[in-house]
């Protein structure tokens, strides 16, 4: 069972269609870890054009996924309520498995460090028990509230 289903994870994040990956949040420790679910079909718009004929996931949308994960982690904590999560940068990153259509990915999220406005995860995607991509995102949050929290 869901902890956070669609609509509460849009009530938390500003993605939207075609740009929302997060199906769901299976698991959640506010201010430390996240659990989060993608189903991948072949409806997704981008496979039309990566690749015809053999359907894999751009390995950037596999991390801007993680960064919305990890971003349902960030705003769930109380200081950055009703804020936006920013990713500041990528490092470390590593593609292990093709993604493909049919595949379910599992997006696990630890918080590394935070100061202030910003800090760190650990990030990485299984899709079963393999890994499919890992990477640190550092993320930046403003001060400035949402305009449609506001």
């Amino acid at each position: 069972m869901a902890v956070l289903d669609i609509t509460e994870i849009m009530d938390l994040i500003p993605n939207r269609y075609p740009i929302l990956y997060i199906d769901r949040v299976d698991e959640l420790v506010p201010d430390e870890k996240i659990v989060a679910t993608k189903n991948v079909t072949i409806n997704e718009n981008y496979f039309q054009g990566h690749f015809p004929g053999n359907p894999v996931m751009p390995g950037v949308l596999i991390i801007e996924s993680m960064a919305q994960a990890a971003s349902i982690l960030i705003l769930k904590s109380e200081k950055y309520k009703d804020k936006t999560a920013y990713m500041g940068s990528i490092k470390n990153a590593k593609f292990r498995k093709m993604v493909r259509p049919g595949d379910v990915i599992r997006f696990e999220i630890t918080m590394k460090k935070q100061h202030s406005n910003m800090g760190t995860v650990d990030c990485i995607a299984y899709v079963g028990d393999k890994k499919a991509c890992q990477a640190e995102l550092s993320f930046i949050v403003p001060d400035k509230k949402r305009p449609e929290a506001e």
